[in-house]
């Protein structure tokens, strides 16, 4: 097995499809790689993989279109069938279609005595595993007609599923599905990994993700300058043996409305578990005294009017605004007046509301939105932010400056300059307490001296890290405050 590709050391980087078909042309024209032997490679390697997750399989059936996806799985399917698997061709475009180097692997398949067998409606087949090879990265609209039943037909069917570059109907650069699209069980990237495999809708179709240079040098790299990363792991520093509480900072989390007191409570105790020195909370006077009893390393205050939170404020070095604070008047003052005395701060939930109805620059902030929250920061639908999550992100960052957080499934993280990409965490997440608790973990990094980015990115990780080993009894049921435990270990180094 070719070892080029193993899902555990991912690159780091990804690409668009336009920077993709950039390495390609680098490849082919500045270093003399001709493209078929970058396909041959490709395929070979695709199915290496094959044989490794699946060695006993006989039966392998390819599903092939017109372009170079196609070509690849043709290499595929000669290759199984020198190492004597029985393989079938199911093609939704005649061989007419075929250009360049998708033919020329196409002639090579059918020389071999391969066989070949025209897609339709009523065809039926039997497959061990399947190899999508229908359609690939320049897919720019929904998927319809013969390619759309095809795609159809292979999510009908249980056998496993390999897709080539990208599950066809996934879009490369946004992750969203065009109409529809192969849920695979594994995909393996070439060249560069596709951006759009890690956010979006991407999770629910492309199954593990593996990952082939196609054995190009390095420096066809160099020429490429892509600003989007992903988050592999994360660096957590060992504490100064004489710190004390108060060089680990004092973190504000200020919400939790009449009836909302627990998402105070809940980003409270995340921001204690991931190592504030102090934590304060301002809400209601009604539950404030019975949060205290419940926690009482927690110093909870009742606010009621504007004036009341302006001491705390001033002793705090952080703020959490938004968790439980509603949108009537009492938000509205409390939010104002903490914007006022701009120290850096994270700004999530209602607190986002009350900021998309008057927007603010700042660059010591850090938001959180989910994709309805940056809907509205938009001024958009939320179909129009998960159309395209990286511009989305980028376009939030821009119009509100310092760190943005667009959570989801691939959660991205953007600065002026760069965005990172998380997969830490799983389905169990949906549920009510979990982005309190990424508030919480955030202003607890800022507290303790860490840069924004440097906080966002860790608490995304850990957050989704911590969900990750929180579901040992399955993800249905997971609650927020099962995580605690996993983000004080995680943040241990454990």
């Amino acid at each position: 097995m070719n070892k080029q590709y193993i899902k555990q050391n991912l690159p780091a980087i990804l690409y668009s499809t336009e920077q993709v078909r950039e390495l390609d042309r680098i490849a082919i024209e500045e270093h003399g790689i001709p493209g078929l032997t970058l396909m041959t490679q490709a395929g070979q390697d695709a199915c290496a993989l094959l044989r490794d997750r699946w060695p006993d399989v006989l039966k392998i059936v390819v599903f092939c279109g017109s372009g170079n996806n196609a070509g690849d799985g043709y290499i595929v399917a000669l290759e199984a069938r020198l190492i004597g698997k029985q393989v079938s061709v199911i093609t939704v475009s005649p061989d007419v279609n075929l250009h360049g180097d998708a033919l020329l692997a196409y002639q090579q398949y059918i020389e071999s005595g391969g066989r070949v067998i025209d897609y339709h409606k009523d065809i039926e087949f039997d497959a061990d595993v399947i190899v999508d090879g229908l359609l690939g990265t320049g897919l720019g609209r929904e998927v319809t007609g013969l390619y759309a039943h095809a795609v159809a037909a292979i999510n009908q069917n249980n056998s496993p599923v390999l897709s080539l570059d990208i599950p066809s109907g996934l879009h490369a650069d946004s992750g969203c599905v065009m109409g529809c699209a192969v849920k695979a069980d594994c995909t393996i990237s070439f060249i560069g990994l596709k951006q759009g495999l890690f956010t979006g809708q991407a999770a629910d179709y492309c199954g593990a993700i593996y990952f082939s240079s196609l054995a190009v040098p390095d420096q066809i790299y160099q020429g490429i300058n892509s600003n989007i990363k992903r988050v592999n792991s994360v660096t957590i520093p060992q504490r100064n043996r004489c710190s004390h509480k108060g060089s680990n900072g004092h973190v504000l989390v200020i919400g939790g409305e009449q009836g909302f007191s627990g998402a105070v409570r809940l980003a409270a105790e995340a921001a204690a578990r991931s190592g504030a020195g102090l934590i304060s909370i301002a809400t209601r006077t009604a539950h404030a005294s019975l949060i205290a009893i419940a926690r009482p390393e927690l110093m909870c205050h009742g606010v009621e009017y504007q004036d009341d939170i302006l001491p705390l404020l001033n002793r705090s070095s952080v703020y959490a605004i938004g968790p439980g604070l509603g949108k009537n008047q009492w938000a509205k003052e409390l939010f104002n007046t903490t914007l006022a005395l701009k120290k850096p701060m994270v700004i999530d939930a209602d607190a986002l509301n009350l900021l998309a109805e008057t927007p603010v620059h700042y660059d010591q902030w850090v938001l959180t939105p989910h994709p309805g929250e940056a809907a509205r920061l938009l001024q958009c639908t939320v179909a129009e932010i998960q159309q395209d999550r990286f511009r989305a992100v980028s376009q939030l960052q821009q119009k509100y400056g310092g760190i943005v957080i667009l959570k989801g499934a691939g959660s991205l993280i953007a600065d002026c300059e760069n965005i990172y990409v998380s997969n830490t965490g799983n389905p169990g997440m949906a549920s009510g307490g979990m982005g309190d608790l990424l508030t919480g973990i955030v202003a607890a990094l800022i507290a303790q001296g860490w840069s924004l980015l440097d906080a966002a990115t860790t608490a995304v990780y850990v957050h989704g890290k911590a969900a990750d080993r929180a579901i040992v009894d399955g993800e249905r049921g997971l609650l927020a405050s099962d995580l605690l435990p996993h983000i004080r270990k995680l943040l241990n180094n454990k």
